[in-house]
């Protein structure tokens, strides 16, 4: 009764509007009411307690961090030094948008931010050059996935909180997956320009030109050397590196760059405390959802269903792999994290699976979520900022979905490529 309530209302609540987060809530709320003799004071006992947390500190600092990043010159020049590393190949244009949404994700950790920041650039760039608006409004989402995988990731912040798993480890863990990802893009990418007859600039950078935009480029490269090497030379935690990333991207963009005004530094910090201020619902309440999960031990029942199914590891991973997936298709990333960890992580470790590991696959199967629809952020992001139907982009993105299922298939089943980074710290 009290398990059919929960999911009951929950859903119920989605599918007329009603935001997740107060659905997370509300469904807690109505569920605690009516199905248990608990006082529903404890919903926001749970939902605050759950934000007095350091490491949680990380995610504000992230975001402002990117925010800054993208209104402060930065994305540009990113995108030049993309630009000319591989804009010269067939389908360069999108590879670009690629290359440098991997850049900038290694600043910003956040999906619809790198979307938003490459995407304003580069949609208009190759609707005029052919590639058809719902292909590059298609790929620009994607791209923008790559953004919770390559460190620092925001995502990881949450599954390393909720799974007390080394945040550290996994950022080094989601730099190979990353990179996977972005190259199957970039497959993806060059297929499409040979099928429909784009080709790329078609002038070779010279080794001057590299270096130039390298130049152009350096104080934007250093950002992930920062907080990767500060955090892993002992001088800062993962948290405090957010911080550092912050106050370095403000000095940047207002002291070097010069792109960054009083005006636009009040609407940076404006738009990160908003962006803030949802995720802090979010969390809140989807502790309080997975901890009526928890005193009702729906994850040892799931865990028992999934190991009925099959022995076989393998199998197992397929099984979770596609009850993400379909996850990742209604509930946020952030929700998502907080109420499956504490349910697969268990069934993953009893079959022998790498507690970093399996944070990688979470992630990975999540950022898939931001490119499908019906919840798809990444896609409407890419919608609005390039003013593409949202019908157009679903049809871009069937040939883009099928290169980044093999990625993550290979990630999966390939668990070094994972846990072979971090292992070199030990």
């Amino acid at each position: 009764m009290t398990v059919a309530l929960l999911f009951i209302s929950f859903f119920l609540l989605m599918l007329i509007g009603v935001p997740i987060a107060l659905s997370l809530g509300i469904a807690s709320l109505v569920t605690m009411v009516f199905a248990t003799e608990n006082s529903p004071t404890i919903i926001i006992q749970q939902a605050f307690t759950s934000l007095d947390s350091f490491p949680l500190m990380a995610i504000p600092l992230f975001i402002l961090a990117g925010v800054l990043m993208s209104t402060g010159g930065i994305s540009e020049r990113l995108l030049n030094l993309a630009n000319v590393l591989i804009g010269f190949v067939a389908g360069g244009l999108a590879m670009v948008t690629v290359l440098a949404s991997m850049f900038f994700a290694a600043i910003s950790g956040s999906g619809p931010a790198t979307v938003a920041a490459i995407g304003s650039f580069m949609i208009p760039s190759m609707r005029e050059n052919n590639y058809g608006s719902g292909f590059a409004a298609a790929i620009t989402a994607s791209a923008g996935s790559i953004g919770v995988l390559i460190p620092p990731s925001i995502p990881f912040v949450m599954y390393g909180v909720v799974g007390t798993v080394s945040i550290g480890s996994m950022f080094l863990a989601g730099i190979i997956p990353g990179l996977i990802l972005g190259f199957a893009l970039m497959v993806i990418s060059y297929i499409n320009a040979k099928r429909n007859g784009i080709e790329g600039s078609g002038v070779t950078p010279s080794f001057r030109d590299v270096l130039k935009a390298l130049n152009e480029a350096k104080f934007a490269l250093l950002v992930p050397v920062i907080i990767l090497g500060g955090i892993y030379a002992g001088l800062f935690s993962p948290t405090e590196s957010a911080a550092v990333a912050s106050v370095y991207a403000l000095f940047i963009g207002v002291f070097v760059y010069k792109e960054l005004t009083w005006k636009s530094v009040y609407q940076s910090f404006s738009s990160a405390a908003l962006t803030n201020a949802a995720t802090v619902i979010i969390i809140g309440f989807s502790v309080s959802f997975a901890y009526l999960m928890t005193r009702e031990r729906i994850p040892s029942i799931v865990a028992d269903f999934i190991v009925s199914l099959s022995e076989n590891p393998l199998v197992i991973m397929l099984i979770i792999n596609i009850f993400l997936l379909i996850v990742g298709m209604f509930i946020d990333t952030i929700s998502a994290i907080v109420i499956l960890t504490p349910i697969l992580l268990p069934v993953v470790t009893n079959i022998g699976l790498d507690p970093i590991h399996f944070g990688v696959i979470l992630v990975m199967n999540l950022a898939i979520g931001f490119v499908t629809p019906p919840l798809g952020v990444n896609l409407f992001v890419a919608s609005n900022v390039g003013k593409v139907p949202f019908d157009k982009i679903a049809k871009g993105m069937i040939p883009i979905l099928v290169v980044m299922l093999i990625a993550l298939m290979i990630v999966t089943y390939f668990p070094p490529l994972s846990t072979w980074i971090p292992s070199l710290r030990d």
